[in-house]
């Protein structure tokens, strides 16, 4: 029987997990409000819990519903200006908990309602509870049509237990969606210790995931290289993923986005919890701690690693313009400044020149001005 862990208080890695989903949702979101082709915006937490724990900390639909609001209720505001329906769907098996959760929620939008709200009507009141098994409910025909639909933008949190709901064509039915990003959490060291296991077979292909045994902390990069190798070959697409260590065990989240602005809103949210490799709650690539005599946040191995590859792959003409570069950046999962540094080095030396004109532009980077890189030398950079 899988832990309730409603009925204690979250852990500091629930909360940091609770957190990221909220940021991450505070960094999508106004996207859609604002976006003039959505007609509208629906958010589905498939395994919502009970909506807090035992201290009363907001659980996964709680936080979503906070952020919706925005701050001084901007975002409330900005729904109703611009006529977008949004629809909240919270999904929970368990009977207690869902019921637990019709009462959270309830009392948290009564709460709300009375805090100098001033209109008649919640403009959230689209609120579906359901209490489905999770496959029942993914394959219901109302949601196919919902995550088929391009008029509308869709948001989807799996904090699933364990691995075995997240198979591949779950993931594969996510990747194919239109307008849909997605966040699900995944028990890691649980498929490397029992890779061998039939059960673990059943929803993951073992046989494609191949674990350092010398290196445990890597488990999770792996599970989430082995996602991104599932989605179809020419497709774009981004996958990040943040490790989240407790003890001896390595959990996480895999993100999933069809666009370079959904990357660029995860890696904002994930290197602002993790400065040495945006990707963990723990030191993962072994970089000097903040504060000793030789760290510095330009320099870490993850970012000096990547600049080095940029590099190279700018002077073998892999990388021809400064769009490329930065998607190169977002698709090795770090924010795609360490383009903008690689590219500085390259002309400060007379390795490479740029035209018509260079810029600096790293945000909102489907929107770039684009540059071309000329290559006058070609010395390959050496590490």
């Amino acid at each position: 029987m899988t832990k309730d862990i409603n009925k204690d208080v979250f852990s500091e890695g629930t909360l940091l997990k609770l957190g990221i989903f909220a940021e991450c949702f505070r960094e999508w979101f106004p996207v859609f409000i604002h976006n003039l082709f959505t007609k509208g915006i629906f958010i589905a937490d498939f395994f919502a819990g009970s909506g807090r724990d035992a201290k009363g900390n907001l659980g996964s639909p709680l936080r979503l519903l906070e952020e919706a609001k925005g701050i001084n209720r901007i975002y409330c505001n900005a729904v109703l200006k611009n006529n977008k329906e949004v629809v909240f769907a919270f999904n929970e098996k368990n009977k207690q908990k869902e019921a637990e959760l019709e009462f959270n929620v309830k009392t948290f939008m009564d709460q709300c309602f009375k805090e100098n709200c001033n209109r008649d009507k919640c403009i959230y009141s689209y609120l579906n509870f359901s209490q489905y098994d999770f496959k029942d409910v993914f394959y219901h025909e109302a949601l196919s049509k919902i995550l088929a639909d391009r008029d509308y933008a869709k948001f989807i949190l799996l904090d699933q237990y364990g691995f075995s709901q997240v198979d591949e064509n779950v993931f594969l039915k996510l990747v194919n969606s239109p307008h849909t990003d997605f966040i699900f959490f995944i028990s890691s060291s649980f498929i490397k210790r029992f890779k061998e296991i039939d059960y673990t077979k059943r929803y993951i292909d073992t046989e494609r995931i191949h674990f350092s045994e010398s290196d445990p902390k890597e488990c999770h990069r792996v599970i989430a290289d082995y996602f991104q190798k599932l989605v179809p070959e020419g497709k774009e697409y981004y996958i990040h993923h943040f490790t989240l260590k407790k003890g001896p065990n390595y959990w996480g989240l895999i993100f999933g986005t069809n666009h370079t602005l959904g990357m660029e809103k995860f890696l904002k949210v994930c290197w602002k919890e993790d400065i040495y490799s945006g990707e963990s709650n723990f030191n993962i690539d072994n970089d000097e701690p903040v504060g000793s005599l030789f760290f510095t946040g330009e320099t870490t191995n993850k970012k000096t690693k990547l600049k080095d590859d940029i590099k190279n792959k700018i002077l073998s003409r892999e990388i021809t313009n400064n769009k490329d570069g930065l998607k190169y950046a977002l698709r090795n999962r770090c924010l795609p400044e360490v383009y903008i540094s690689a590219i500085q080095e390259l002309e400060k030396d007379n390795s490479v020149r740029c035209f018509p004109k260079f810029n600096k532009q790293t945000t909102s980077i489907h929107k770039v001005d684009i540059y071309n890189i000329e290559v006058l030398k070609n010395d390959i950079y050496k590490n």
